[in-house]
Formats: structure tokens, sequence, C-alpha cells
């Protein structure tokens, strides 16, 4: 009894204490909005300013620089929406193939998808570069957008899921019955996977809206940049964090805290929504259908 109650009391404390650690500075940067520069420096760290002030930070954050964070919001919606499509249209029907069809070839291609699951994307930056150099598609959105739908891990997902939760069988009877190749992908492969696909695009959204290195290197127009590059642009463009190179009203800590809070929210919202299916999409190949 008691060493039960003591194991329950040190999961209990770890718990907290991870609760902790990773929640008290998401805390503190949606307080940083609430507060001027002159109160984060002066008071408490988790201290509440005011709602007024969230409206002012928002407003001159918004008003900067004719609005270019708001263009940065539409280009990070733009180049995810359409990493994330293009990738899903490669990636169920590659997955599927692996998992359902023999022919030859195909342990290499699927050793091939393991290999570049493991390989730094930072190493691949070069050879990217250097590709859309030579079709003219640097400082373009397909620079961005292309790159990002290569998503190796999501041919992966979806060829597990379809080795080990659809039963050969089912696929041999719709056979039978004169259905086609296509007409079995999409009328009975994709409405049992579900679960499988809204994992990738969730996978492929974070992926894609959490670029950092790629559009900064790809794109010399800052027009172009998504927000995650913006957010870098704006902290060596101000003296909001030590920067030099400002001119005009310059952004303050609680705007790059608002910025931040902008940059995380959509994927926060995304997951709450779509948690029920991420959760169904982990444990559907656990035991083979």
């Amino acid at each position: 009894m008691i060493a039960r109650l003591s194991g329950r009391l040190g999961r209990n404390i770890l718990l907290i204490a991870t609760l902790l650690f990773f929640g008290i500075p998401v805390l503190w940067l949606f307080l940083a909005t609430t507060k001027t520069s002159a109160q984060l420096k002066n008071d408490a760290p988790l201290s509440f300013g005011s709602f007024e002030q969230i409206g002012a930070a928002w407003t001159h954050l918004f008003d900067y620089s004719d609005g270019i964070i708001g263009t940065w919001t539409l280009n990070s919606i733009g180049y995810t929406v359409g990493s994330v499509v293009i990738a899903l249209l490669a990636c169920i029907p590659a997955g599927y193939g692996l998992a359902k069809f023999r022919f030859r070839g195909r342990g290499a291609v699927l050793f091939l998808t393991l290999v570049t699951m493991v390989v730094p994307s930072a190493a691949l930056i070069l050879p990217l570069y250097l590709q859309m150099s030579a079709v003219g598609l640097t400082n373009t959105p397909w620079s961005v957008i292309l790159p990002l739908a290569f998503y190796p891990f999501g041919v992966y997902l979806i060829y597990l899921f379809a080795a080990t939760t659809i039963p050969d069988s089912v696929i041999e009877a719709a056979r039978l019955d004169g259905v086609s190749e296509w007409g079995i992908l999409m009328r009975i492969f994709v409405p049992l996977a579900v679960p499988a696909i809204v994992m990738v695009a969730f996978f492929a959204f974070v992926n894609s809206w959490n670029a950092f290195f790629l559009p900064y290197i790809m794109l010399t127009d800052a027009d172009l940049a998504n927000l995650q590059t913006g957010l870098q642009l704006l902290m060596r463009n101000t003296n909001a964090l030590g920067g030099a190179n400002f001119t005009g009203n310059p952004i303050r800590e609680p705007e790059i805290a608002l910025a931040a809070i902008i940059s995380v929210s959509p994927i926060l919202l995304i997951f709450l929504f779509a948690q029920r299916y991420l959760v169904a999409g982990q444990t559907a190949g656990a035991e083979k259908g």
C-alpha cells in the first residue's frame, strides 16, 4: 500500500514538474503581451498588466511597416496549405502502393524512404537551392512549397497503416468485385485511413508552418517571408531585443511576444481540435487488423 502511494506520488510530482517546466515559459509569453516594455523589466515575471495593453500591442504590431506581419501570416498560410496538400497527394498513394503492391525495387524504394527520413534537413539546403536556382524558382513561393511537400515520413506512416491495419483480403475482395485500383484507393482505403491521414497532415503542417531555414535561404524579398523568418526580421531590424537598425516607430518587446503567440497559435488550435484523430492514428497500426 505504501509502495503504491509512493509510486503515485512520484508520478504526480514528475507530472507537475514537467507541466511547470513547459508551462511557465508559455504563461510568461502570454502575460508579456499585457505589459509595457518598462513593466516587463521592472514588474514580477508572472504579473498581469492590462487588457488595454494587449489591444495597443496588437494595433502597433499590425500597423508596423504597412502591416507586414499580416503579409507574413498570409504567406505562411499559403506555403503551409500548398505543401500539405501536395504532400498528401503524394504520400497517400505512395504509402499505399508500397504496402499493397509487389514490384521490382520495392525494398529499395522503402529503404531509400527510411534513409531520407534520417538525413538532416539542413544537409539538403545547398542541393535544393542549386536545383531551384537552376530552374529559376529561387525567391518564389514554389522554392518553399515544393521542398516542404517532399515528406518521406508521411509516406512511411501511410505505409505502416496500410500494411498493418488494412487486410489484403479486403483489397482482393474489391478486385474480385471489379473495383479498379484507383477505386480501391479512394473508396476503400482513404475512408479507412482517415486517422492516419489526419496524423500525416498534422505533422506535415507543423513541419511546414515552423519552417525557418529553408525560406530564410530561398527567399530574399522580405514581402515573401513566412512568419517564422519574419519574427527574425522583426528582432533584427528593430530595437526590441537589442537590434540596431530600426527607423520610425520601432517594435517593442510586448509586440514581439504577441507575434510569437500568433506564430504558435495555429498549431495549438489544430492539435486541440484534431487530437482524437491523432490518438487514433497513433494506435491504429498497433495490431494487425
